[in-house]
């Protein structure tokens, strides 16, 4: 099975790698850098169309946020508090948020939804994201590819010693996905606090 899946990625490699970053990516792009290593990829040319993956689901996104308000009244239903903290962080933040988005576990489909809700302009956010995508795709990959004998002997004694690896890599998520509770928890909380103090000025006046 395992040399089933590196041969289809050998052979498909570029176009499996254009849709996984339409989807998510990180994994993708960690597995593009490997095969460069492996020199059964070009670098260069991994890091262009995992770019124009990224940029491709982040329009897709955007333009169900813009033509599509029936998805997103149903999408809205059961994830209010994340088009909340996406408002919040636009408003803040504005345009280098297209820049972070991918970063930012949990909302990485919802902000381009919501900045698509907005009026932001269509060919700006077009422009921003597409060089944001390209900014991602080599942050992860050129690492992965300079690294890849590394990664590698690591991913081998994880393969050897499961029992060991399973729960460092359960506990390494746990930590991520407990800090970007936090991190959402604050930007909730920031928004309570200056209501708070509208709402305290108002009862003064």
């Amino acid at each position: 099975m395992e040399e089933f899946f590196i041969n289809l990625l050998t052979q498909y490699g570029y176009i499996i790698l254009f849709i996984w970053c339409m989807l998510e990516g990180e994994m993708a792009l960690i597995m593009a850098g490997i095969l460069a290593h492996q020199t059964h990829m070009s670098v260069e040319l991994a890091i262009f169309i995992a770019g124009l993956g990224g940029f491709a689901g982040d329009q897709v996104y955007f333009y169900i946020g813009r033509y599509n308000k029936r998805y997103i009244t149903k999408k809205l239903r059961s994830q209010r508090r994340k088009f909340a903290i996406a408002h919040l962080l636009m408003k803040k933040y504005g345009s280098p948020i297209i820049f972070i988005q991918r970063y930012l576990y949990g909302l990485r489909t919802i902000l381009p939804m919501s900045i698509g809700l907005t009026r932001y302009d269509a060919k700006k956010f077009a422009i921003i994201n597409l060089f944001s995508a390209w900014a991602w795709a080599a942050i992860t990959i050129i690492p992965a590819y300079l690294l890849g004998e590394h990664i590698l002997d690591i991913l081998a004694k994880a393969k050897e010693y499961w029992y060991v690896a399973i729960p460092v890599a359960a506990t390494f998520l746990g930590v991520v996905f407990f800090a970007f509770k936090r991190f959402e928890n604050n930007v909730l909380s920031k928004k309570h606090e200056i209501k708070k103090g509208f709402k305290n000025g108002e009862n003064n006046e």
